[in-house]
């Protein structure tokens, strides 16, 4: 019988790659790991590990087991393990993790915080008001 994985919390072992020159409006969730190569303005949610290539840029908040951030960045990384900054990675954003590790070469404008306590990495996912429909009057002639 097949079980749906994401429902019990179960980490998957694939991997999905955006690729260079895709641009993705809108919130990506996987249970596996995701590869970013192009372009993406939205939130990423992982049960396992994100990693942002060198062509790739991001706007919007990660949150994984793992984040490696080789290209452009701009929001909130809560990477539950370990956030590592490549020498070509630029990061405009906060990091929250239990690990970070900074190659020299990286830019990184932001706030850090490292810790153990799980509280620290509870991220919740930002919800967008609801746009309030106009109500037109319509009026018969």
């Amino acid at each position: 019988m097949l079980k749906n994985m994401q429902s019990e919390g179960i980490k998957s072992e694939e991997t999905t790659i955006i690729s260079t020159g895709v641009k993705i409006e809108g919130k990506i969730t996987s249970s596996g790991n995701i590869r970013v190569d192009g372009e993406i303005i939205g939130d990423i949610f992982s049960k396992s590990n994100v990693t942002i290539g060198e062509r790739a840029n991001v706007n919007g908040q990660i949150n994984a087991e793992a984040v490696t951030i080789g290209g452009k960045v701009s929001g909130t990384i809560v990477a539950k393990q370990k956030c590592v900054l490549d020498s070509k990675g630029d990061l405009k954003g906060d990091i929250i993790t239990q690990n970070l590790v900074i190659e020299s070469g990286a830019k990184f404008v932001g706030n850090s915080k490292t810790g153990d306590s799980k509280d620290d990495f509870e991220i919740k996912e930002t919800k967008k008001p609801s746009t309030p429909i106009n109500k037109v009057p319509i009026t018969a002639s």
